[in-house]
């Protein structure tokens, strides 16, 4: 979650019914995802068929179990990217020159072993603080903060399709959240993953993040950092690691991220391949959430709730959290479109994570992802309206794969 300064107001809008709200929003049934009986209803680990090289082809559509397919060593050295050099360290160089910022320049290899249990909970949530104020009229009163909850362990039963979203910048390891969303060229086979635009892209200051990969249910039992220190891997990422092969993010974002007139299109789509095994991440974790792109103005949604893993102060990462309370508008510029925004007290590291209500037909659909919020203190997030420009991004990825 970035951080934005604004005046607060004195009118506090009401609030939905917890519990009512957390029915509603039911993220996934008890029994869901497919598990092993006979390891304690831990949830079954990916087929280990393909090598870890090999599950990520840079998006030629076809999997290699003997090494990098060549198209992505190709693409890699018409960027003047050397792919032994770049696995060995090179990724580390972030001269301005060479960093890589345009739609078409994405390249994400996989670097077998390089998020392994400390390198994840050493990473950082990204919050710098951005100067800025609502737009006069564009804005509705400031929500009362919502205390955010834990969720319910295990995460695979409760929230699957949640989880933490890891990658490497210039100021080091950081973190994000994302959720697993359906793809329409793959039903029931997706490897679709939505979450914030700053989580992938510098913006306006730079270019693509690195080694960006995505974990489900990061944490299944909501253990402590000491206790994780020392957990087995199923409890730490259980349905594997699934690293970003292609990335699509707005226009607006790659000209003009973390300035205020980005900020309404905050939001990305990746296209993801397990670092180990075959199957799709929709078949491996068991629920996928459709996307909803013509979901209601902010001031009239309704219940939303957000999910994450906040990472600063007073939070740690590595427990997931959720907020679940009222939508209304937040606008950062003249002539943008108004964000969606609620009273919630997550903090940086819940970036990314989806906001979810339930639709008409009963269906509970991701109609935003946390984008910014207060800085110095922790009362309220905002997210983007996902309209056209969302709704183009996640075709455009849908057709690439399909």
């Amino acid at each position: 979650m970035r951080s934005i300064r604004t005046h607060r107001s004195r009118r506090l809008l009401p609030l939905a019914s917890g519990a009512a709200a957390a029915a509603a929003l039911a993220l996934t049934v008890t029994a869901c995802g497919p598990t092993d009986p006979a390891a304690g209803d831990k949830p079954a680990s990916p087929s280990a068929a393909a090598s870890s090289t090999g599950a990520a082809d840079g998006g030629s559509g076809s999997d290699s179990g003997s090494g990098l397919a060549k198209d992505l060593a190709d693409k890699l050295k018409k960027r003047g990217v050397d792919l032994d050099k770049w696995k060995d360290g090179e990724w580390k160089n972030w001269d301005q020159s060479t960093w890589l910022r345009e739609a078409e320049d994405f390249v994400n290899p996989v670097i077998d072993g390089l998020w392994d249990t400390q390198r994840m909970q050493s990473a950082k949530s990204p919050d710098p603080t951005v100067e800025t104020q609502a737009t006069a009229g564009g804005s509705d009163p400031v929500p009362r903060p919502v205390t955010a909850q834990r969720e319910k362990t295990p995460y695979h039963r409760f929230a699957a399709p949640v989880g933490k979203i890891f990658f490497d910048s210039p100021q080091g390891s950081m973190v994000c959240s994302g959720t697993i969303v359906k793809d329409p060229r793959h039903p029931g086979k997706s490897n679709l993953v939505w979450t914030a635009g700053h989580c992938v892209h510098a913006g306006k200051k730079g270019g693509w993040y690195r080694n960006i990969t995505f974990v489900p249910a990061f944490n299944d039992l909501g253990k402590s950092p000491a206790a994780l220190r020392n957990a087995q891997q199923h409890e730490v990422y259980p349905y594997g690691q699934y690293w970003a092969d292609w990335v699509v993010t707005s226009g607006e974002w790659l000209r003009n991220g973390g300035t205020n007139q980005a900020w309404p299109y905050d939001y990305a789509v990746l296209h993801v391949r397990p670092q180990q095994g075959r199957k799709s991440l929709e078949e491996t974790v068991g629920v996928a959430l459709p996307v909803d792109f013509s979901a209601p103005a902010p001031s009239t949604a309704g219940t939303v709730g957000a999910w994450g893993y906040p990472a600063a102060p007073p939070y740690n990462g590595m427990i997931m959290h959720k907020c679940l309370t009222r939508s209304s508008a937040y606008t950062t510029y003249p002539a943008t479109p108004a964000m969606y925004r609620i009273g919630c007290t997550m903090t940086g590291g819940s970036s990314g994570g989806g906001w979810f209500r339930v639709q008409r037909n009963g269906v509970t659909a991701l109609v935003s992802n946390t984008s910014i919020g207060p800085a110095g203190r922790n009362g309220w997030l905002a997210g983007p309206q996902l309209g056209r420009g969302a709704k183009a991004a996640h075709e455009m990825i849908s057709k690439k794969f399909g």
